[in-house]
């Protein structure tokens, strides 16, 4: 039954045999100087109800929206969609290219990261979080990781992940031990941007998640309405798609 709240593509995932997907495509960018996406969102935003008629009897199709923080103007601009389009959640992610502004300073660029999410978190209460640590790949790996090795760092990722449990948000699985020592809520995305990308990396998943001892995920419904899915571990999804034995 899996599914996945983070996805850019709709129709593969029927042939994968997921339950519930959460199509969320990209909000436009309000500035000038950032780098621009190739549709309006009022384009987009009619595929995905398209999608959901279409496969209504064979998969559950919620409908959102990603958001990408440059400026306080896309959150302003978020929250508009989200009404304008009557969209059931929202992905509240980061703009990964806060790290060209730093110089070369890799614990000043992890420590501004954090906080801009957590303006970003407080503005939107995002009902998912996307790639809370999308910061870490571009660290060098031969050099030490400023979220392991400075306390600072750490601090400010824990205090959003405190805030993110606080309001109710759903957490992709980035800093597991974190968010489950804090009862927090996880869900499963591939963030896939095309057919080849459906489920992408669910083999190591669920391999992550079992040594984790991860048994409960939770999936957004209609209207942004928080489920518990029980037992996803075990359901017949993994074994059919070969991600386990």
């Amino acid at each position: 039954m899996p599914f996945t709240f983070h996805t850019h593509s709709g129709q593969q995932q029927v042939g994968k045999g997921m339950h519930t997907i959460g199509l969320t495509e990209h909000i436009p960018r309000c500035r000038p100087q950032d780098p621009t996406l190739r549709q309006p969102f009022p384009h987009t935003s009619q595929k995905p109800k398209r999608l959901q008629t279409k496969y209504q009897d064979r998969i559950k199709i919620v409908i959102g929206c990603e958001t990408e923080y440059i400026t306080q103007l896309d959150m302003d601009r978020a929250k508009q969609v989200q009404e304008e389009f009557g969209l059931d959640y929202i992905v509240g992610s980061m703009y990964e290219q806060i790290v060209a502004k730093y110089n070369g300073d890799r614990t000043a660029v992890f420590r501004r990261y954090f906080e801009l999410q957590y303006q970003m978190l407080q503005a939107l209460q995002p009902t998912v979080v996307g790639h809370f640590d999308l910061v870490r790949i571009f660290h060098p790996r031969d050099q030490p990781d400023p979220l392991l090795a400075d306390e600072a760092v750490r601090r400010l990722a824990v205090r959003n992940i405190e805030y993110i449990v606080s309001y109710g948000g759903v957490v992709e699985r980035d800093l597991l031990r974190e968010i489950l020592a804090r009862r927090g809520r996880i869900t499963l995305s591939d963030d896939s941007h095309g057919g080849s990308d459906v489920a992408m990396h669910y083999d190591r998943l669920y391999a992550y998640l079992m040594e984790m001892q991860v048994q409960d995920v939770h999936c957004v419904g209609t209207g942004g309405r928080i489920e518990v899915f029980a037992g996803a571990m075990q359901d017949g999804f993994w074994a059919k798609n070969g991600f386990c034995e």
